[in-house]
């Protein structure tokens, strides 16, 4: 028998890929964070001789979520300016507080906050744009959760940094820290068009293409910032990227809810990705992202919660279900997105925006270990007659029992083994005591 770290016995694994594959009584191998084979239980019962070995007789084990698209530490200003449009939630708000409060110990608390949240939830990747991109990636690391950390852009000041120039020498500083790192990886992340001059844009694209790494942006959100870019400049925000080269396989393009038809054909041919973030659009009401027709078209769509100010969670979970729901809606066709369409999206879909689907996204010989275990005995996942179905359409992040990344069993039966919760609750509420005095 050969001697392996973990051995994971289930009653379902659904790898994801192959497509509609549900594997019943099957075991997972893994040694040295990785998974070395996926095999019937009984044959693994005599095959490996594991250190530590779980038994999952009512779960399922699935790829971990990948929110590909979050602003972590704004946990911190959850509900505090609800149901207001984009703009004004943002201008009249949302960048006060950030003036007032963030700074490297907000930061610190709210992706603590945050990490803690999406771990709960059964997210191990998260991709993340905000202030302070080192403090982020550093307390991702240390927890052990999979990052990619966006290298935010703006043209004005702010806590961070004085003007454009300065953000982009901070930001490949920090690539440059974590070139070879097995978890962390970094993106560019310039916030928006209306945010952000050709210039940096330009000199970005120059960086993307030399580093090959993502441009992390939000771009086509709301109609109104589509024609202010039409009024101003006379032309759309995606055809100002594309003259700028930045339309590429690179580009994750972010909400995405006013597309022309040859815009979807013009990310196709790009090999682009779309980031789409249904609860944030449908709270804001920035509009619906046309998901079917940029799948159909070969569009590469994958999943993102936003911030926790505007969603206001973190439950990929509920994304994937609501994406799923919604793309049926605005369709107006039941058979648009079905539920292993969008569990890809929340998974293999995410992995492969972010340029690492050859090690995460999916249960393969040879991957990650990045895994979560669902818990199906529930009242309200009984019967059960298709896994993937009750995975998009029933279950709640409540139910996913166990974490994975790497390998390393990051939440066990509900408790986190890296992170302490009493202080993070307790450093959390006293920021959120001073946010809301008078």
């Amino acid at each position: 028998m050969k001697a392996i770290d973990t051995l994971l016995q289930a009653r379902w694994i659904i790898p994801v890929r192959p497509t509609h594959t549900c594997l019943e009584q099957h075991s997972i191998a893994i040694d040295d964070g990785r998974i070395i084979d996926i095999l019937p239980s009984e044959k693994a019962a005599q095959q490996y001789q594991a250190q530590n070995h779980h038994n999952y007789p009512h779960h399922a084990l699935l790829p971990g979520m990948i929110n590909s698209h979050s602003h972590a530490a704004m946990n911190l200003f959850r509900g505090i300016a609800d149901d207001l449009a984009l703009m004004d939630w943002l201008q009249n708000h949302i960048w006060p507080a950030e003036q007032k409060w963030v700074n490297e110990a907000f930061i610190q608390t709210g992706v603590e906050l945050a990490i803690a949240e999406m771990l709960r939830s059964g997210t191990t990747c998260f991709n993340d744009m905000y202030f302070y991109p080192e403090v982020s990636a550093r307390i991702a690391k240390r927890i052990g959760i999979r990052a990619s950390i966006g290298l935010i852009v703006l043209d004005f000041a702010t806590m961070w940094a004085a003007n454009a120039e300065e953000y982009i020498e901070k930001g490949t500083a920090l690539h440059d820290s974590y070139r070879d790192d097995e978890l962390i990886r970094i993106a560019f992340a310039p916030h928006a068009p209306y945010t952000v001059s050709d210039a940096p844009l330009q000199k970005i694209r120059m960086l993307a293409d030399e580093l090959d790494v993502p441009v992390h942006i939000h771009l086509h959100e709301t109609a109104l910032e589509v024609e202010a870019a039409v009024k101003q400049s006379g032309k759309r925000p995606l055809q100002r990227l594309h003259e700028l080269g930045l339309v590429s396989p690179n580009l994750l393009a972010v909400h995405m809810t006013q597309l022309l038809d040859s815009e979807i054909e013009l990310l196709a041919e790009a090999g682009s990705h779309v980031l789409h973030c249904p609860e944030s659009n449908l709270k804001l009401a920035s509009g619906f992202c046309p998901v079917a027709k940029l799948l159909a078209a070969g569009v590469n769509v994958a999943l993102g919660t936003d911030g926790a100010a505007s969603n206001n969670d973190l439950d990929m979970f509920g994304e994937t279900r609501t994406a799923a729901l919604l793309a049926k809606g605005v369709a107006n066709d039941a058979t648009a997105v079905p539920a292993q369409q969008a569990l890809e999206m929340a998974t293999i879909n995410g992995a492969r925006a972010l340029g690492i689907d050859s090690i995460t996204g999916t249960l393969e010989t040879g991957k990650q270990a990045d895994i979560i275990a669902v818990d199906f005995s529930t009242i309200e996942t009984t019967p059960v007659f298709d896994p993937v179905s009750h995975l998009v359409y029933c279950a709640g992040r409540e139910q996913v029992s166990d974490v994975w990344v790497a390998g390393r069993h990051l939440m066990k039966q509900r408790v986190l083994t890296s992170l302490d919760l009493t202080a993070v609750r307790h450093a959390a509420a006293d920021i959120g005591k001073r946010i809301a005095k008078p």
